[in-house]
């Protein structure tokens, strides 16, 4: 059988397929981008899993070793001291658990004007782990009625992945992690997240946003180790944001990265 002749093709047939197809390409690819993303934030909580068991540990031994001092005791007293420290201590671990489970589902409240200060807390207080332990200082300065219109739990993940790399970048040495935000023109605010730790190195500046690439894929401690995907995940979260992340960093002297997003009502 001869091949059909231009003349015998249906274009409008052809064309209407090749849109469907396309079309179906362009779904696959953000239904993709949404598995990546999730991929990332699972990974994230994977990163802290051993430094939160290290502290659970460090909660409920005392809850245990009190409550059992109380029990041979019998004193009435000393029991009511031991339910009460344990309840305190119980609260402590219920809001660390709800903060990572919060983390870890996915957020469907879209844009919203959301208060910054609440979100940078929680952002540190997921690590599960007071930064002081690693020799690191840590200086918050965000303004209490400065509010960003951005998705509450997509701008948690950018900034828990930026704590992490400052983490990671200062665990050695120990150093300052300074979060500061401020009111910029044009109806805009930043966040500027600075570490004291070893910089990036020049030749790496160019390829921190880009999927899969990491510098600490041979550290031996899990919740040193990186994957790749968080700076590149922060990125795509800003864009959804209609926002954006820029980075400037100094081998040896540190690394700040800078987020800005549209300003929301105060």
């Amino acid at each position: 059988m001869l091949p059909e002749s231009p003349q015998n093709i249906n274009l409008p047939h052809a064309e209407s397929s090749l849109t469907q197809h396309l079309d179906g390409l362009e779904r696959r690819l953000i239904e993709l981008q949404l598995q990546v993303e999730r991929l990332q934030r699972l990974a994230a909580l994977g990163t802290i899993s051993a430094m939160l068991a290290h502290e659970f540990n460090n909660i409920l031994t005392p809850i245990v070793s009190y409550c059992g001092y109380a029990i041979q005791r019998g004193d009435p007293d000393l029991m009511r001291t031991a339910v009460e420290k344990t309840h305190k201590n119980a609260q402590r671990l219920t809001t660390l658990c709800n903060r990572i489970l919060g983390m870890a589902v996915d957020d469907q409240m879209g844009p919203t004007d959301t208060a910054l200060l609440p979100l940078v807390r929680d952002a540190v207080e997921c690590l599960g782990r007071d930064l002081e332990k690693d020799n690191i200082a840590l200086s918050i300065d965000v303004p209490e009625n400065l509010k960003a219109h951005a998705t509450p739990g997509a701008l948690q993940q950018v900034l828990f992945n930026l704590v992490i790399n400052a983490r990671q970048a200062m665990i050695e040495k120990g150093g300052t992690l300074k979060i500061v935000s401020r009111p910029l023109p044009g109806g805009r605010v930043a966040v500027d997240v600075t570490d004291t730790g070893c910089g990036i190195r020049p030749e790496h500046m160019e390829k921190i946003f880009e999927p899969f690439f990491t510098t600490k894929e041979h550290e031996g401690r899990p919740d040193r180790r990186g994957i790749g995907l968080g700076l590149h995940i922060c990125k795509q979260l800003m864009d959804e944001q209609q926002g954006t992340i820029t980075v400037v960093s100094k081998p040896g002297a540190g690394t700040t990265f800078t987020l800005t997003l549209p300003a929301g009502r105060r």
